[in-house]
């Protein structure tokens, strides 16, 4: 049992004692599932977990019935690991909504990867921030199918419009795992850039997040 384990290496006290940067991945998981299942301990559990969906990463994106298909796992423990990605996410949201103002697409990058990233299908936001590059909103304007969605550059222009914006961060998720930008990608780019020009609100960046890889326009020079 976890409990007869030397101290130093029980999950809760070695992220007391040393911060939670400290634990592998299964030590991690073991404090979020708590309790094993009869003749598995939790941290074994745990690394049966990562082994059969092969990551975190995989774990947050499983559907309900692949979760709790897992021996020991169950509807109220999928229930807390949605929540905890949700918390992540918004913590992520009010972070960004506080800073003095955003300096680097780094700080863009992080924020992105963190909504889109678990995305299965295509999806389109935008951020838009005031004269200062502070966060005004972040939302998640299109849809589409796996590998596609459809922009209307009059819709994005209209939002803009709305949160009175001075410049916005474009985004978009590729659920194929390729970060670099299509032509298509290209296009849309301009298109949105030279529409948005017409009405002085200014693109500082079109990033494409593709799990946890991402891609910057800006930084790429394509803007």
């Amino acid at each position: 049992m976890i409990k007869e384990w030397p101290i130093q290496e029980q999950p809760r006290e070695k992220l007391l004692h040393f911060g939670a940067p400290s634990l592998s991945d299964a030590e991690l998981l073991a404090i979020f599932l708590r309790t094993g299942v009869k003749g598995t301990d939790v941290v074994s559990l745990a690394r049966q977990l990562l082994n059969t969906f092969g990551s975190i990463s995989a774990i947050f994106q499983a559907n309900k019935e692949e979760f709790c298909h897992i021996r020991g796992l169950g509807v109220a423990k999928f229930v807390q690991l949605q929540a905890c990605l949700e918390m992540s996410k918004r913590y992520l949201t009010e972070e960004l909504q506080q800073k003095t103002a955003l300096t680097s697409s780094q700080d863009s990058k992080q924020f992105l990867v963190a909504q889109l990233r678990d995305e299965t299908r295509e999806v389109f936001a935008v951020l838009f921030l005031n004269t200062q590059h502070q966060v005004i909103s972040f939302d998640k304007l299109f849809y589409g199918t796996i590998n596609a969605a459809a922009v209307y550059p009059r819709v994005v222009a209209e939002q803009a419009l709305k949160h009175r914006a001075a410049s916005v961060i474009l985004s978009h998720n590729h659920p194929s795992g390729l970060s670099s930008p299509s032509n298509a990608d290209i296009r849309l780019t301009t298109q949105l850039v030279q529409a948005l020009d017409l009405i002085d609100i200014k693109v500082l960046d079109h990033i494409i997040v593709a799990g946890h890889k991402s891609y910057s326009f800006a930084d790429n020079r394509l803007l």
